[in-house]
């Protein structure tokens, strides 16, 4: 897809040619983000389809998805670039042997032959026709240092290498970073980005969106599900299931065969749902006392019939 002749409607269009159905204010700030060069902070509660637009935006560029997985302790040198140790060991070993100077070896293998390239690297030094898609996966679970580290990435797209000097990005990449709001992002990166929050789906979003993934599901069933799901939702649960976990349950449902959900298909399948001891538990005991009728769920989640 041709980035000059995006537009918001052809964005959501194509998002959903690939399954990914989104409001039109998400659409709006990904043609902001793609036009104008800002990336995105998207922030929500997990399995709400955060990382999945930034793969399915790949799919509809058709470029490259680099995917940068945060987690505590990563530091830049594990998001930029490495030295090839061993490969760099080697070359000075069998270069003694045929008797160079080691001093003069050591000034060619810092070169980008040696270089292992991370994907903050991968991303700025990308050389295809069409920039690629950045991915900067839960940007919360990293340490407030990685944090400030990517103001100056994410600002200019550029790094320096001692060794090897300053590397710029010929093509921007679109820039896609999430957080599960484990902690609070710091206001300057924030600054830096265009923000959106994805939330739970309302029952007509989550019912299409089962619709579009699993055609082949009973229309019955569809609704008894997102209906199902709406209304843990509202429950005191110490996880509460997202989008993914509705996927996760309605081809749990497809593949048992099953055409409506009765108290005995909840009970056998409630570990598509909820991935806590104490939850299950709860879960059972709502089951028990009958707060959960599952028809009824449907009538007053939607105004379709039952």
């Amino acid at each position: 897809m041709n980035p000059k002749k995006l537009t918001i409607e052809k964005i959501q269009e194509a998002l959903r040619k690939q399954q990914y159905i989104c409001d039109r204010s998400l659409a709006t700030v990904v043609y902001l983000s793609i036009t104008i060069g800002k990336p995105v902070l998207l922030e929500g509660e997990a399995g709400v389809g955060k990382t999945e637009i930034a793969k399915v935006l790949a799919q509809v560029m058709e470029t490259k998805l680099i995917r940068l997985q945060c987690y505590e302790g990563l530091d830049a040198n594990t998001a930029l670039y490495e030295w090839n140790y061993p490969k760099q060991m080697l070359r000075i070993k069998l270069e003694e042997v045929s008797g160079r100077n080691r001093e003069a070896v050591e000034t060619e293998i810092f070169t980008e032959e040696y270089l292992v390239k991370r994907p903050l690297l991968e991303a700025i030094q990308s050389d295809g026709s069409t920039p690629p898609v950045l991915l900067i996966d839960e940007i919360d679970r990293a340490d407030m240092e990685f944090e400030a580290f990517l103001l100056e990435v994410l600002s200019d797209f550029q790094i320096t290498i001692p060794e090897i000097g300053t590397i710029r990005a010929k093509l921007r990449p679109y820039v896609f970073l999430t957080s599960n709001r484990t902690r609070e992002i710091h206001d300057a990166l924030k600054r830096r980005c265009l923000y959106h929050w994805i939330d739970y789906p309302v029952f007509e979003k989550e019912y299409e969106i089962v619709m579009t993934k699993f055609p082949q599901v009973q229309d019955h069933l569809a609704k008894q599900i997102c209906a199902f799901m709406q209304r843990v939702r509202q429950m005191n649960f110490y996880k509460r299931p997202g989008v993914a976990e509705t996927l996760d349950w309605a081809s749990a449902l497809v593949t048992l065969n099953r055409y409506e959900l009765d108290e005995k298909t909840v009970e056998e399948t409630m570990g598509c749902i909820f991935k806590y001891r104490e939850d299950l538990h709860h879960l059972k005991e709502e089951l028990a006392g009958k707060r959960l009728e599952l028809d009824q769920m449907v009538k007053e989640s939607s105004g379709l019939p039952a």
